[in-house]
């Protein structure tokens, strides 16, 4: 009746659960739930202290990865994590945790700063906007977050401690001998006593000022440097490497990026570069994030190796220093800084044509390689091209091995960012090396005897041959050989004659490199970091914090043609002198004095690297985190050796940016005793994404996916055939769907049901709305089996369940706590779905027993009718806090399973028998069985395979 005529279904069903009733009770327990604070987690002490009671549970800590809150607000693929994150914590409260679970807001950002850009107003108007709009949208959707934990990273009193932060890591250093940060003023004492040398030989007592500052800038953690970075002019700023396309232009905006020599703040990650490989043993992570993280710190076991020129050495780092001697040429980085050094006026007499490049000279030659260089990013400098390019620098280095005089080029396949910037050329045994050296001519030398029958006579051979198991030739010196060697011997003897030598040594390179942590916007922290009038940093100090952005009439970076590498970055705050040039007295001893402030701001990464411990102690403005809440949260324990947050929901592509980054800062901050845990997640989990439909008008463009009619198995936008395609939900792609839209249709528990039932939470799903129906009639047959759609009476009797019910609430209850403990949420929708059914089935009143068990089976998947039916089943505290139910291990196991009984193959009889039978008396059970006696039909038995209890399998003789 409802089907064909919804006004009658009305009459005759007044208290139907339907989506106004849905709405009016998520509202109403929305109300509750804020005003109750029904999801308030006690911290041990401190203004969030609590019931000692609660505090005394076990705790978890679940969260999310920040959200930032874009203007154009969520669709339904954006609540994913956010869900399941819900979820979970909720079931984690019902199983006796104190549970922290809290949302705040990665809010800098470039999309707002733009926006001002464009009208004019003020990023934090439409930032807080966005929020705000983001909190409505997440709260219609039930989330049980603690309200009083969430935070913005615009707000001062967040930002001051990210000021805080960068401060002691400028004024840290990293000690290769205690292996961890120490504080800079350490250093400096040592120096002053001369219990560690200064580089350059002078004590340090005899270095003036900027002298000093200038050593302890190459010791600091944060340290700025004039080094080759990613400049885009058309955006006005310079980019990590992350955030420059594999096709060298900006990720944001589509500018192309230039390599160009800026003065930045730099992180020296690189420190930590062995402690963040190590410690991702004890994480537990997803093997590919931690592959990932594996591969981005790129370590790699090789030797230093000194190639003498013009009375100084262009060092290479490399991993077959094993042949040395195979080594006919040298490259460096275009951006190399010896290039210009060893660059003559002229080319050197002989040098071949195809070296030139069809310049006068080599000045030209370099000057014109390098500016075609900087307009490639590193990935298309490193991509196997076919055709190899480069020029002769006009210089000859010395092989150490063999004196051999071998002509230097560069070439952008050798990058500054990996090892030294120069390579020692091998062609006969590296696929790059073999391509240059034939485009230019140079000589093939083979080192490393072929497996195959090519010979080793090089000059002939079609492409390299690369192995790490075979014999080296053609390699021995006046006093030292490696003819004979495996390559690992080989490498050995090679590095120790070098080290003997002095003109190398064993050592460990890392392709990771120092994060640039300059951005030239407006709309992030600023650095507490002003300048003397020798130009020497100073950090401000913590009653000065924070340092709040002033107010400036252009919210942009001055921005160039995209297409001008020759510019360079004019910050929106350096254009408030009032702000810029200032007089302070920074409690040194030296009074008040003028300073400069730095005018770059931070990156919108940096918020991101330590908001966990925020979620911890949100209003402490006294310290960063109190000891005492942080160990109780976050330190280590049995299982967690780091410590760290017990589950970290989020996606994939940020493995090697916010991951890495975050696992730093809590590195430096563990070193200084600020906080006891040296990692900030030990578990994290990556939920997939959620994908829809896009549909292609002939032109290509998308066209509004709600106005698609599909008529046999095509689909038509205003009667054109259009194309269809599964791809990301978005606006741009006109098929995105709001979570509104579906509250409204269906109600919220619906659309939360829904979105955890479409499949496995680390797989991408397609969304289909018309899919969605299946859990809103889960939810109205669930209502009707605890109330009358026309009385609005409860309808549980009283009554003890029969067996067969006992036990399908049993194996439901065993099945959805195992499957929410392992995060298998749509199976545990399967199994709540099957009770539910068998309930229905039965068409007689559901015990109450039963009936209150499966209200709190749904209880954390569709928080808000589990709430009404508890209520209406006459408790008057929440669900939320609940125990879960424990299933009765006699009803979990089937009372009889069905053991099939092959003979030669086939199935001759099938038994009941208990699940507890062994293999002695199932086999006699078998055998004795009168289809089994028949089918041997009086032949002998040669073997019976008993498998209790559910096969058995007997081959007659």
């Amino acid at each position: 009746m409802s089907e064909t005529n919804p006004a009658a279904a009305e009459v005759a069903a007044p208290h139907r659960y339907t989506a106004a009733v849905a709405a009016e009770i998520e509202a109403r327990w929305q109300d509750f739930w804020e005003a109750d604070g029904t999801y308030a987690a006690p911290n041990p002490k401190g203004d969030l202290a609590g019931d000692p009671g609660l505090v005394a549970k076990p705790k978890k800590f679940i969260m999310d990865m920040f959200p930032y809150p874009s203007g154009a607000g969520l669709h339904v693929g954006h609540p994913l994590g956010y869900i399941a994150t819900d979820v979970f914590a909720r079931f984690q409260r019902m199983t006796g945790h104190n549970v922290l679970h809290t949302l705040g807001f990665d809010a800098f950002g470039l999309p707002a700063e733009q926006h001002a850009v464009q009208t004019g107003e003020h990023p934090r108007v439409t930032t807080e906007a966005a929020i705000n709009n983001m909190k409505s949208q997440l709260r219609r959707l039930g989330l049980g977050h603690d309200k009083r934990r969430s935070f913005a990273t615009i707000d001062p009193d967040y930002y001051k401690w990210t000021q805080w932060i960068f401060v002691q890591i400028f004024n840290s250093w990293y000690d290769d001998v205690a292996k961890k940060a120490r504080p800079i003023s350490e250093l400096v004492a040592r120096f002053e006593c001369g219990e560690r040398a200064v580089p350059g030989g002078r004590s340090w007592d005899a270095l003036s000022a900027a002298e000093r500052a200038d050593v302890l800038g190459e010791y600091r953690l944060a340290y700025a440097s004039d080094a080759p970075v990613n400049w885009c002019p058309g955006l006005g700023t310079v980019l990590a490497n992350e955030e420059v396309t594999a096709d060298g232009r900006s990720e944001r905006g589509n500018f192309p990026v230039f390599k160009a020599k800026l003065r930045q703040w730099n992180m020296r990650i690189t420190a930590y570069a062995d402690r963040l490989l190590d410690d991702l043993n004890e994480l537990d992570w997803p093997e590919a994030i931690k592959l990932q993280q594996r591969n981005w710190i790129g370590r790699s076991e090789g030797a230093r190796v000194d190639f003498p020129i013009d009375g100084e050495a262009i060092t290479v780092f490399t991993t077959r220093q094993d042949t040395l001697f195979g080594a006919t040429y040298m490259v460096l980085a275009p951006e190399h800084p010896l290039v210009e050094k060893f660059t003559p006026a002229a080319w050197p007499e002989g040098t071949h044509d195809v070296w030139t490049g069809g310049h006068a000279t080599p000045a030209e030659a370099v000057a014109a390689y390098r500016a075609q260089a900087a307009s490639k990013s590193d990935v298309e400098r490193q991509a196997e091209a076919k055709d190899k390019t480069g020029v002769f620098t006009g210089a000859f280095a010395t092989n150490p091995v063999n004196g051999e005089q071998i002509p230097v080029f560069i070439a952008d396949y050798v990058l500054m960012g990996y090892g030294t910037g120069a390579i020692m050329a091998v062609p006969a045994h590296d696929t790059r090396d073999f391509a240059f050296a034939r485009a230019f001519e140079l000589p093939v030398r083979c080192v490393v005897e072929p497996s195959d029958d090519r010979g080793t006579d090089a000059s002939t051979w079609d492409d390299a041959f690369v192995s790490y198991d075979a014999k080296i030739v053609n390699s021995h010196g006046e006093d030292v050989s490696l003819d004979g060697l495996g390559v690992t011997d080989a490498k050995a003897r090679i590095t120790e004659w070098l080290a003997r030598k002095g003109i190398g040594e064993g050592t460990v390179n890392f392709r990771l490199r120092d994060w640039l942590f300059s951005r030239q916007r407006y709309w992030g922290e600023p650095f507490p970091i002003v300048y003397d009038e020798d130009g020497i940093a100073h950090s401000l100090p913590e009653s000065m914090l924070p340092l709040e952005l002033p107010e400036v009439e252009d919210y942009s970076p001055r921005t160039f043609d995209p297409d001008d590498a020759d510019t360079s970055p004019e910050t929106p705050l350096s254009r408030n002198q009032d702000w810029v040039d200032v007089t302070l007295d920074l409690g040194d001893g030296r009074g008040p004095r003028p300073y400069r402030r730095e005018t770059n701001t931070m990156p919108n990464w940096a918020g991101s690297c330590w908001y966990e411990l925020r979620y911890l102690d949100p209003h402490n403005s006294e310290k960063l985190v109190d000891p005492e809440i942080e160990q109780y949260w976050m330190g280590p324990r049995a299982g967690q050796p780091h410590g760290g947050v017990d589950l970290y929901v989020g996606g994939a592509e940020h493995a090697v940016l916010h991951l890495l980054y975050a696992r730093f800062w809590s590195k430096v901050l563990y070193d200084l005793g600020h906080i006891s845990s040296p990692e900030p997640f030990h578990k994290l989990y990556n939920q997939g994404m959620i994908q829809a439909f896009v549909y292609r008008d002939s032109r290509g463009f998308p066209v509004p996916a709600a106005e698609i009619e599909e008529r046999d198995g095509a689909f038509f936008h205003n009667g054109e055939q259009v194309k269809r395609e599964l791809g990301k939900m978005g606006k741009s792609l006109k098929n995105a769907v709001t979570p509104e839209a579906i509250c409204e249709e269906y109600g919220a528990d619906t659309l939360r049901l829904y979105e955890m039932a479409m499949g496995p939470l680390d797989v991408s799903r397609p969304w289909d709305t018309r899919a969605v129906v299946g859990q809103y009639r889960l939810l109205q047959r669930l209502w009707r089996n605890v109330v009358d759609e026309a009385t609005g009476e409860v309808t549980v009797a009283d009554a003890e369940p029969d067996e067969t019910t006992l036990r399908a609430l049993h194996k439901a209850i065993d099945g959805v706590r195992q499957d929410l403990e392992g995060l298998r949420f749509n199976t545990a929708i399967a199994k709540v779905t099957e009770l539910n059914n068998h309930l229905t089935k039965t068409g007689a009143a559901v015990p109450r027993p039963v009936a209150e068990s499966l209200v709190l089976l749904i209880a954390p998947l569709a928080p808000h009718i589990a709430e009404e039916l508890w209520r209406k089943l006459g408790h008057t505290d929440s669900v939320v806090h609940q125990d879960f139910p424990v299933a009765d291990p006699r009803y979990v196991v089937d009372e009889t399973v069905t053991c099939v009984v092959q003979v030669k193959g086939k199935v001759k009889a099938r038994l009941e028998v208990s699940p507890a039978i062994s293999d002695d008396e199932l086999e006699k059970v078998a055998l004795a069985d009168e289809k089994v006696v028949a089918a041997l039909d009086g032949a002998g038995i040669r073997k019976v395979i008993v498998r209790a209890p559910k096969l058995v399998n007997i081959v007659p003789a």
